[in-house]
């Protein structure tokens, strides 16, 4: 298997209200197509270390090489232009803009990626909701949809752009046991049949049993 993502001796500190390592020596690497699910009690660091891994935050010691190109140390602007084209975000809270349709809310990250007339992105964005099996909300508000829809309105716009890597932190911490098993099977297809590579922190643990691999933190060090 093709490494995707790699990790080497990440170091995390906190220094407000005193300094603490959050992180200690986290290395490992991340297979194409892998689907893997972060895991660990409240404070081990995960949330943490899937914001290092996906350059939202950069203050850390350590290398992080995604797609073969070293991230660590690169300005803001080269890293945001390479999440943009490289990594799809999903998170707990969905942050789709209520008052726009869900097909508007998918369609952002390609309009600032400026890649293809608003035609292509409006027939790419209509494509990935039929992947979500939300076609048929296209032009609903998002701020009108049930909790379960809007998580799957954002996971369309995290595919928008093709990504590498999809991150996910929680994304069925606010849904019920239904709804997880929809997004769960949405991430399965998307590794399995498209290729991505999905890494997601979870609390849940049947979540976390049914992906390709666990990696646990403890109080900031990987699990033995």
């Amino acid at each position: 298997m093709a490494e995707i993502l790699r990790a080497e001796h990440l170091n995390k500190y906190f220094y407000e209200p005193e300094p603490f390592q959050v992180l200690q020596d986290i290395s490992f690497s991340v297979n194409k197509g892998e689907f893997v699910s972060l895991v660990g009690k409240s404070g081990s660091g995960k949330s943490t270390l899937l914001y290092l891994l996906s350059t939202l935050d950069t203050k850390y010691e350590g290398n992080i090489i995604i797609n073969d190109v070293v991230v660590t140390g690169q300005s803001q602007n080269t890293l945001a232009k390479f999440r943009n084209e490289n990594i799809g975000f999903v998170f707990q809270f969905h942050f789709l803009l209520p008052e726009f349709t869900a097909i508007e809310n998918v369609m952002l990250p390609a309009l600032k990626l400026k890649k293809y007339s608003r035609e292509q992105i409006e027939e790419m964005a209509m494509d990935k909701l039929k992947q979500m099996d939300m076609q048929s909300f296209a032009k609903k508000p998002s701020g009108k949809l049930s909790g379960g829809q809007q998580q799957r309105v954002a996971i369309a716009r995290a595919l928008i752009n093709d990504p590498l890597i999809i991150m996910a932190d929680e994304p069925t911490g606010n849904l019920d046991s239904s709804n997880t098993k929809i997004v769960f099977d949405i991430f399965q297809h998307l590794t399995r049949d498209n290729g991505n590579t999905i890494i997601t922190v979870t609390h849940d643990p049947d979540f976390a049993h049914k992906a390709d691999r666990i990696i646990e933190l403890v109080d900031g060090h990987l699990a033995k």
